[in-house]
């Protein structure tokens, strides 16, 4: 094979965004090992501007000719651009609230870029991972990353109980999801690009339990990455005890390439076993709704009020995944797209919370309005596009949801989630009251010695700005929602893989918000 041939297979370029990513690490690591501690004045901008960097280049990749990388085992196309981009999107964003938070608990900033730009790549590859070892490697580059990070803050106690429980908890999931990727590669007969899978398990109608014992266990892996019931056990202790950065971006770029690896998983590797995983998928939709809206009443802290209502969100967006149908799969994209930008607002105002503060309790939020109503408005916000109300992101990109299930039967699993969509509405109005409705008299003691109110601190203009993009793009991505309709719509029209298997459920073309806040859908 002569080197024009092998380069043509390769097709390095489709990786030129996690290129891109790989280069702003190296020049994070070398900047900080030349300059020391003051690289920290500049390394997180060049971070950020190497992850913006690959969200271009993202873009000009949207429609690339031959999306096939490194002989089958990357795939460049539609839908893992856009997911690619959820990933790069949240580090950026992440990094922007996190470096007066990192400053001030005294630790290096540097290696907490470097830790996180890691994980971001290993999110990106596995978002368009299209080969068994290929997953798993890119899984593990995640999951560790995720690991550190969780640990980071050496010096608390509840950074290191969170680190260790995320750690042991995360390394059976691998061995779980291993397993399970292991009997799909003996029973494809060695098989490991997840095409050729599929092709070997129809040529032999390998339909067998080895398939449904490899695909109980492959779904109890995603589960846990996506934070699924009763995989979840994880997520409120590791969301209370990590640095709330961190928990920003497990919550966003990790979950979405979690669900990247079930579409992409499921749809192709399973084809022949497809009504046991929607099965054992509506039963884990079922209970993440349940469970992580119900419990979520009962908790006092913000980050585990967040963690809940991260469990809840899963059990939404798996809604998608079940319909099966191209509207199913776009609105997946959908609600990843705009829960991005609500989820991470809400935490950069739990993070400028608990700097001035130093408390992320609820009812110590009581009469915030008095004292900062920037971030009274932008928590508010950011809590009312979660629980859906209009005419905010969250609003549209649940009737999208439920809109694609129901289109496709699925009509149990929507009506419960209108129903949980009400129970969460009631602990996020919670919060809101609890800023906005109290007396002056009625505020709470952090609130009472709250700080005066200066953006002139090292760090806090970035925090502001994520602030601030937040809740632009909270507001307008559903009053302007066309342009990510159309995205999402595209991505999943372009992607060969899904269309190969959805049935013929049209997408939404066009959403407009009327003056009565009506959806028009054609």
């Amino acid at each position: 094979m002569d080197f024009t041939t092998l380069a043509a297979q390769l097709n390095t370029g489709v990786i030129l965004p996690e290129g891109i990513v790989i280069i702003t690490l190296l020049v994070v690591l070398i900047g900080d090992l030349i300059v020391g501690r003051q690289s920290s004045q500049w390394t997180p901008y060049v971070a950020i501007a190497g992850l913006l960097a690959a969200v271009g280049a993202l873009y000009w990749q949207w429609d690339i000719t031959n999306p096939i990388s490194f002989l089958g085992s990357f795939n460049g196309d539609a839908l893992s651009v856009v997911f690619r981009g959820i990933v790069a999107l949240s580090a950026a964003l992440t990094i922007l609230m996190s470096i007066r938070y990192v400053e001030q608990s005294g630790t290096a900033l540097a290696e907490f870029l470097m830790i996180l730009l890691t994980a971001t790549i290993g999110g990106m590859f596995l978002s368009g991972a299209n080969e068994l070892v290929t997953i798993f490697i890119s899984l593990e580059t995640l999951s560790i990353s995720s690991y550190l990070l969780t640990g980071y803050m050496k010096r608390d106690p509840r950074s290191n109980e969170a680190a260790l429980k995320y750690l042991l908890i995360g390394a059976s999931s691998s061995a779980v999801f291993l397993y399970g990727v292991s009997l799909l590669y003996g029973l494809s007969g060695g098989e490991t690009r997840l095409d050729a899978i599929a092709n070997a398990m129809a040529a032999n109608n390998a339909a067998g339990i080895g398939l449904v014992i490899s695909l109980v266990f492959v779904i109890a892996g995603i589960a846990f990455k996506i934070s699924a019931v009763p995989f979840h056990q994880w997520t409120p202790d590791v969301y209370e005890g990590s640095p709330t950065p961190v928990v920003a971006f497990l919550s966003v770029g990790s979950k979405a390439a979690g669900f990247a690896l079930a579409i992409r998983l499921l749809v192709s590797a399973y084809p022949l076993v497809s009504d046991q995983w929607h099965f054992v998928f509506t039963a884990l939709t079922i209970l993440s709704m349940i469970l992580g809206n119900v419990v979520a009443l009962a908790q006092t802290s913000m980050k585990r009020l967040l963690a809940y209502s991260s469990i809840a969100q899963a059990g939404f967006v798996m809604i998608g995944l079940i319909a099966g149908t191209e509207a199913g799969y776009s609105s997946m994209i959908f609600y990843l797209l705009v829960y991005l930008f609500m989820n991470l607002g809400g935490f950069t105002c739990v993070i400028l919370f608990s700097l001035r503060t130093g408390t992320d309790q609820i009812t110590e939020y009581s009469g915030l309005y008095q004292k900062d109503p920037l971030l009274t408005l932008c928590l508010s916000i950011c809590l009312l596009s979660l629980g859906g109300i209009p005419p905010l992101a969250g609003f549209f990109g649940k009737i999208y949801l439920f809109w694609a299930g129901w289109q496709a039967g699925a009509y149990g699993l929507v009506l419960l989630g209108l129903i949980t969509s009400v129970i969460s509405i009631y602990y996020y109005i919670r919060v809101v009251k609890m800023m906005v409705v109290k007396e002056p008299h009625e505020m709470s003691d952090a609130v009472k010695n709250y700080p005066p109110i200066r953006w002139d601190l090292p760090g806090l203009r970035p925090l502001q700005v994520s602030l601030a993009i937040a809740l632009v793009a909270t507001s307008l991505a559903g009053i302007l929602s066309n342009p990510l309709f159309s995205l999402a719509n595209r991505s999943v029209e372009l992607t060969p893989m899904l269309q190969a298997t959805t049935t013929a459920t049209p997408a939404i073309r066009s959403v407009s918000v009327q003056p009565n806040l009506s959806v028009a859908a054609d």
